[in-house]
């Protein structure tokens, strides 16, 4: 295979290791960005409320290598409290914010938490980011921007209209980024994740991500629930791309691409009804019962936009971003790794 900069990147960290927090270590992405950090040997501290992460997943990435736990520095916390922002800041070469209450339905029925979780936050984050002197802050925004733009695929520079409160939030979240760029001087790159899907995804709860819930209920024989007729379609992006994306975002040299935001996706395109059959089709390979299985068709969710897509070309451009899975490959390791889970339990 060609290699990548994201080759380089990996190689220059274990050569030249940095020290990072990750906000939401304890969260799907979170734990992954602490997986591949600390199996570069970089140092890293972590933040977390476990309003939404788990201590299963800081457990479960720490039993991969052990000896890495000298590394790790964990801070059970809340940063809407701006002293913990500030404890976590301390001494840190780069921030990658992951924290968030994600959720549109969840936005919805409460947006006052999610604003508080997601802006007031974020805003301490970056306060204190900016008088710890840290270097560079990589934080995940959302494809949720886009709103009621119609067009596709989607392009940073056109958005439209909020479509609901979690939306709106990390909208604002990018406008504080640019505005702390242009006055403070600043490195912040927003990532706008596209569904990003894999290993340690939480399958529990009402607001569970659709690819854990379903692999769940297909492996206890209970019904998978699809909202909307199953046209639907979004760019799936594998977890190990979002990790790729936000080292590469931490490590680019040049400053003049730093101060926006870029597009984190695969530049695909899975509807619904594909979507269960790739995650049937994998998991009956390992459990036959479910070859049969099909979904309930339910009434759309408010909030939920119909089509998403990302262009790639400008993070492809800026970052050297080259997505190392597609939706089927991701898919296939994302269903392998919960069964194994499913098997031990």
């Amino acid at each position: 295979m060609k290699r990548t900069r994201y080759d380089d990147v990996c190689e220059e960290l274990v050569n030249s290791p940095r020290r990072w927090l990750v906000t939401g270590v304890a969260g799907f992405i979170g734990s992954a960005l602490l997986e591949r950090l600390l199996d570069l040997g970089q140092s890293v501290v972590g933040v977390d409320n476990f309003l939404t992460g788990h201590k299963r997943n800081l457990e479960d990435v720490l039993a991969i290598n052990p000896d890495e736990r000298l590394q790790f520095r964990f801070i059970e916390g809340d940063l809407r409290d701006p002293a913990v922002a500030r404890e976590a800041c301390k001494d840190v070469d780069i921030v990658l914010h992951e924290a968030a209450l994600g959720s549109v339905p969840r936005s919805i029925k409460d947006p006052i938490a999610s604003h508080a979780h997601n802006v007031d936050a974020f805003l301490n984050v970056l306060w204190a980011a900016k008088e710890a002197g840290v270097g560079r802050l990589v934080y995940a925004s959302s494809s949720s921007v886009y709103g009621d733009h119609p067009g596709l695929p989607k392009h940073e520079d056109r958005i439209g209209k909020p479509l609901s409160p979690y939306a709106a939030t990390k909208r604002v979240d990018e406008i504080y980024a640019q505005m702390f760029h242009e006055v403070y001087g600043q490195q912040l790159i927003g990532l706008r994740y596209f569904n990003v899907f894999g290993r340690r995804q939480d399958p529990d709860g009402p607001y569970a991500a659709v690819i854990p819930r379903w692999i769940a209920c297909l492996a206890e024989g209970k019904p998978c629930v699809m909202f909307g007729d199953g046209s639907n379609s979004r760019d799936f992006c594998y977890v190990d791309n979002v990790v790729q994306a936000n080292l590469l975002a931490a490590t680019v040299p040049d400053p003049a691409v730093t101060g926006t935001v870029y597009n984190c996706g695969c530049n695909g395109r899975t509807d619904l009804k594909q979507l269960f059959a790739m995650i049937r089709d994998n998991l009956a390979k390992l459990l036959p019962e479910v070859a049969g299985a099909e979904p309930v068709y339910e009434a759309p969710r408010a909030g939920d936009v119909a089509h998403s897509q990302a262009a790639i070309d400008k993070i492809s451009a800026a970052l050297g971003y080259v997505p190392s899975h597609m939706v089927d490959e991701g898919m296939a390791e994302t269903v392998a790794w919960f069964a194994d889970r499913l098997r031990r339990s």
